[in-house]
């Protein structure tokens, strides 16, 4: 059996950005755990009625590290995988075409996502540092990403974990 990915400490005490980043990566983790050692067959296993897969919510999560830090917070291009997506023809690219992707590619889209993520994070001076502006979307700081990230990880591991009981019965963290 693969030996899973382990889960970060915890930080309980620490001060207001130490804890929300203890808490995101926790949830990155735990992701990453509920996909690691699967077959390709088992990563594209779904629950009727729906297309989710833990293949896609791998590469989606990938998708939205990059849009949120590097593209949105960070102000730079972002993954060239990524912006290469045909989103117009496509809208739920990720969820089409994820489960017939490796699992090495898949992981090493997420995690390589992630260290941006986190060398963005540690570039910002503040959590009340604005991201890049969007047209017709308001201002975002630091803080109501990582908020919003850790808001994204808990629903998608939450479905992670109904995958991942369907597929092998495993349940926890």
């Amino acid at each position: 059996m693969t030996e899973l990915p382990s889960l970060p400490p915890e930080n309980r005490t620490g001060d207001e950005r130490a804890v929300l980043l203890a808490v995101l990566d926790y949830y990155r983790a735990v992701l990453h755990r509920k996909a690691s050692g699967l077959t390709q067959e088992q990563l594209a296993t779904t629950i009727e009625p729906s297309n989710l897969t833990l293949a896609a919510l791998i590469l989606h999560m990938a998708i939205v590290e990059d849009g949120w830090f590097s593209r949105r917070f960070g102000r730079q291009t972002g993954n060239e995988f990524f912006r290469s997506i045909p989103w117009h023809e496509q809208p739920d690219w990720e969820m089409d075409e994820a489960p017939s992707m490796p699992w090495s590619e898949l992981e090493a889209y997420y995690l390589d996502a992630i260290e941006e993520s986190r060398a963005v994070v540690a570039a910002a001076e503040s959590l009340d540092e604005l991201g890049a502006p969007t047209e017709g979307r308001p201002d975002v700081n630091l803080r109501w990403i990582l908020i919003h990230m850790i808001e994204e990880y808990a629903r998608h591991c939450g479905h992670a974990d109904l995958l991942r009981e369907r597929i092998d019965g495993a349940t926890g963290d």
